[in-house]
């Protein structure tokens, strides 16, 4: 061991003469600890809703949506048989989009309407893997109180607002109706509940409801034609990349959107939002830094004749500075190791136990709380607490070298 760590080792172990110089240090330590340990919390909190809200996201909706400049078109079929093919591609999906509204006894709301494909829907939205729908109505649909009326499967929160069980009838009501003398008519079919489907994504389960693709398309007029494709790839990192080359593939009469490009604005505002709660809770280790300077000032002031005495003997200037950067690295570090095992550990509690129900109208789904500690995060808010421990030395440091030793031991 070097001198300047043996010398610095003794002035932390010493019982100082001023009991205020070690509460200051024992102040240091906890506001250190405090820091790191909200830091890692915090951070960890931030990640676990990203990282959950992506989940959610992707298993309601398609990793790549593919449509066309001009419209609705008919030749998907050929479409999903290119698009399968091509590199990256795990499946593929038809979809018909639209805005309409639905009616029971009770109540009235809209909703997006999405007609689906149940044979090839459950490849591309995990939500839906399981949700079975019945076989579309004959052409022109049943009368009320004849045959068997279509299936429509509905977000359980859609359900719960239009106070609909399963076996109950909605009124789909959609403005592509048709004109009569009155003037424009809106289409109006009767539908029952086959079931409900739960993303845990508030927004979608409050909006969305699914039928049969055929129907939709009786019900919009639309023919054999399709809004759009959905596609699933492996690599969702990759999406970007397969949207491309699924055009490259179609050509310039179609474009394509993958799930970063569709959510970019919210994860844009998850990402800014971590960097800002980083940036303020880091004021509290810095708070801690100021403690740190202030003990090791009046540590240097306190040991005036021994730096005097040792540079006599022929202690370098930078073995001095030595000597009291060691002495508060030794604090941060202390309350850096302690933040750190409390950040862990309070983190554990949290994923183990449910302190505290989220609500999906404020926070887009219902579940505990996320946590998701990333070792980059927690490396990252480790090197800031003792970059800026390290930084509140310096200037203790260089005081404690600038002292002249003739002065020192003269008037000391």
């Amino acid at each position: 061991m070097s001198f300047e760590f043996f010398i610095g080792g003794r002035y932390l172990r010493a019982k100082q003469k001023q009991a205020f110089i070690s509460l200051i240090t024992y102040l240091s330590i906890a506001g250190v600890a405090v820091g790191v340990m909200a830091l890692i919390v915090v951070i960890a909190v931030m990640a676990g809703f990203e990282a959950d809200l992506k989940a959610r996201i992707l298993g309601g909706q398609a990793n790549v949506i593919l449509l066309r400049y001009s419209g609705p078109f008919e030749e998907y079929r050929d479409v999903m048989r290119r698009i399968d093919a091509v590199s990256g591609v795990a499946a593929s999906t038809p979809f018909i989009y639209s805005q309409v509204m639905l009616r029971t006894a009770a109540n009235t709301t809209g909703a997006v309407l999405r007609g689906i494909d149940p044979a090839t829907i459950g490849g591309v939205l995990k939500t839906l893997e399981h949700v079975k729908l019945p076989e579309a109505s004959p052409a022109g649909g049943p009368e009320p109180g004849g045959g068997a009326l279509p299936g429509i499967v509905l977000g359980r929160e859609l359900a719960k607002n239009l106070g609909v069980v399963p076996g109950d009838v909605v009124h789909l009501i959609s403005p592509r109706g048709m004109l009569a003398p009155t003037g424009h008519v809106p289409a109006m079919k009767p539908f029952r509940v086959s079931s409900y489907f739960e993303s845990g994504m508030y927004e979608f389960d409050q909006t969305f409801a699914y039928i049969q693709l055929t129907d939709a398309q009786r019900l919009l007029r639309m023919g054999d034609s399709v809004t759009g494709v959905e596609v699933r790839v492996d690599d969702i990192y990759q999406a970007r990349a397969v949207a491309d080359a699924i055009v490259a593939e179609l050509g310039s009469a179609y474009y394509a959107r993958d799930w970063m490009q569709m959510n970019r604005n919210l994860f844009k505002a998850l990402k800014l939002e971590r960097r800002v709660m980083f940036i303020i809770l880091t004021l509290i280790v810095l708070v801690a830094a100021f403690n740190i300077a202030s003990s090791l000032i009046m540590m240097v002031m306190g040991k005036t004749k021994d730096i005097a005495i040792l540079k006599a003997m022929g202690a370098t200037d930078r073995s001095i500075r030595k000597i009291f950067v060691f002495n508060g690295m030794v604090i941060g570090a202390i309350g850096t190791g302690l933040g750190l095992v409390l950040g862990v550990v309070l983190c554990s509690l949290l994923r183990q136990y449910n302190i505290h129900e989220l609500t999906g109208d404020i926070y887009y789904f219902t579940t505990q709380l996320p946590v998701k500690m990333e070792a980059l995060d927690v490396a990252c808010i480790v090197a800031a607490a003792l970059a800026i421990c390290f930084l509140a030395t310096i200037y203790p440091a260089r005081q404690a070298a600038k002292l002249d030793p003739v002065e020192a031991i003269r008037y000391g």
